[in-house]
């Protein structure tokens, strides 16, 4: 995805070369027998959330004070909907957050923190994986980070798993050894369907060697999925390596939410790739549904004055009760709340400003993880 955007200018990424394999989608196996774990999709009952909160240790003060507000919206919702679960820089930090929800009236009683020393707050791709075993036992899986290919060093947040796992007595997979995989990179529909991007997976500063057939076994076994709908993405075009949970996901079993053709190839998908996920299908071979949300009618403009282009929507996230959307102080903003609100009746739909957000490449899916009840 365009994700990260300002990031790469300060990370460039080289364009690397991906699997030579270019089918865009792969059957389903049909063999259950190769699952042994099944990552439950988003829309799933939640226990909470994990966010890692913005700091000052790595890219300053004012950095940090940009994206407080929004930190503060998404906790004030997700309070109301399940767990929060906050992660902390330090104990200075923590008491620093807490005085940030107090004066903002956010309730803390739904609230846990942890406090473990990060580089950055995206959790989305550096924190935990949840799956479930065929009893039904929750697991953490730990794929590594490299800093999206050792762009950038992010040694604390490829910490931030095994952290986890321990402190709440969750049995841990380690997979680093096996395959960097950032949550961001994948989309599953919930029915042993996945959506990615080769850009970011099939990629040799991530998985040097490694052929479309090998990723392919090893999400069949960790994630459940027995489907795939392989888009090429382009490399180097961001720190990601062309992420897909930033211009299509799944909304439910039988639907992809995405944009226009037009609105795509803004967003730099290839034009291939446009053609691959308007004709994807689903496990059984039916068609998916499309629901298209346009990016943003305007340029963005942050709350300190930088342009930051236009922006999509697609990257939000599906809480219990709650689906919080990236917003922007844009016309569409309405339009794509409404959209998104038709998609999920039986939760309340709530915008949460990402000006400043956008501006370091990312919206709200971005910066929160999931763990399943």
């Amino acid at each position: 995805m365009q994700k990260k955007k300002i990031m790469s200018l300060l990370f460039p990424a080289l364009l690397l070369s991906c699997s030579p394999t270019d089918l865009p989608e792969t059957p389903d196996t049909g063999n259950p027998g190769s699952i042994a774990y099944t990552m439950p999709e988003e829309s799933a009952p939640h226990e909470g959330t994990w966010l890692q909160w913005p700091h000052a240790h790595q890219y300053g003060v004012t950095y940090r004070n940009r994206l407080d507000a929004t930190w503060v919206a998404m906790t004030r919702e997700l309070v109301q909907s399940e767990k929060v679960h906050i992660i902390a820089y330090d104990n200075t930090e923590k008491e620093r957050i807490l005085g940030l929800l107090s004066s903002a009236g956010v309730p803390v009683a739904n609230i846990t923190f942890k406090l473990y020393p990060t580089d950055d707050f995206w959790v989305r791709d550096n924190g935990p994986i949840y799956v479930k075993d065929q009893n039904g036992q929750l697991f953490i899986q730990d794929w590594g980070f490299n800093g999206w290919g050792d762009k950038a060093e992010y040694s604390n947040c490829n910490a931030v798993p095994s952290k986890i796992a321990s402190d709440t007595n969750i049995p841990k997979i380690d997979l680093n050894s096996v395959m960097i995989n950032e949550g961001g990179s994948v989309e599953i529909d919930g029915n042993g369907v996945l959506m990615a991007c080769k850009s970011s997976i099939l990629n040799s500063n991530r998985n040097p060697g490694m052929t479309q057939q090998q990723a392919e076994a090893i999400f069949t076994k960790n994630l459940g999925v027995t489907k795939f709908i392989w888009l090429n993405g382009k490399a180097g075009l961001d720190i990601t390596d062309m992420h897909i949970d930033g211009f299509a996901r799944f909304a439910n079993k039988s639907t992809i939410i995405t944009m226009n053709s037009d609105d795509l190839a803004y967003w730099e998908v290839p034009d291939s790739d446009i053609d691959k996920l308007y004709a994807a299908t689903g496990k059984t071979g039916a068609a998916y549904q499309f629901v298209k949300v346009p990016l943003t009618q305007n340029e963005v403009v942050t709350t300190y004055g930088e342009n930051v282009g236009r922006a999509s929507y697609i990257n939000y996230y599906i809480a219990n009760n709650r689906v919080l959307v990236p917003n922007y102080n844009d016309p569409n903003d309405a339009v794509a709340n409404q959209i998104i609100q038709q998609l999920y009746p039986d939760k309340k739909v709530v915008g949460i400003d990402c000006r400043n957000l956008f501006a370091n490449g990312g919206m709200v899916h971005c910066v929160t993880q999931q763990q399943p009840k």
